[in-house]
């Protein structure tokens, strides 16, 4: 379960990080003001699709570490300025659920091994979609 207080301080530090206000970051993630407020007061936990959106649009704030803090902050090599207003406005990229569906499903076991390590295998994929849905794939 997320820590309401501990979540909205980790919050502060994107904020801080990217140099946003709350306005700007609601703006940012397209949800209202009142969402960032709420959150940050305590008054309501993070819906899954605020994470999920705050997640995609900076993409050094790691899923885990927004959720639990575990993990770190950024997640990659600290950014200059104007990197960081860059990287927060680039859209991601859009993978094609039926493409990835049909690779996967094409491969056998032993093709999915991993090519760093024998012993691993791939068992599950789940892809997450910015409308908050997502599709599980498993390996038989």
């Amino acid at each position: 379960m997320v820590n309401s207080e501990d979540f909205a301080n980790r919050l502060e530090r994107v904020f801080e990080y990217y140099d946003l206000t709350a306005t700007t970051f609601s703006e940012k993630i397209n949800v209202g003001k009142a969402t960032i407020s709420h959150i940050l007061t305590g008054r309501n936990k993070p819906s899954l699709d605020f994470v999920l959106k705050t997640v995609k649009a900076f993409p050094e704030v790691e899923l885990y570490w927004l959720l639990n803090g575990k993990g770190g902050f950024p997640a990659s090599t600290p950014l200059s300025a104007e990197s960081k207003n860059t990287k927060a406005d680039e859209p991601s990229k859009n993978y094609k659920a039926v493409d990835l569906e049909n690779n996967f499903q094409n491969q056998d076991n032993a093709n999915l091994v991993n090519d760093h390590s024998s012993e691993k295998k791939l068992v599950k994929v789940i892809l997450c979609y910015d409308d908050g849905s997502f599709e599980n794939f498993t390996t038989n």
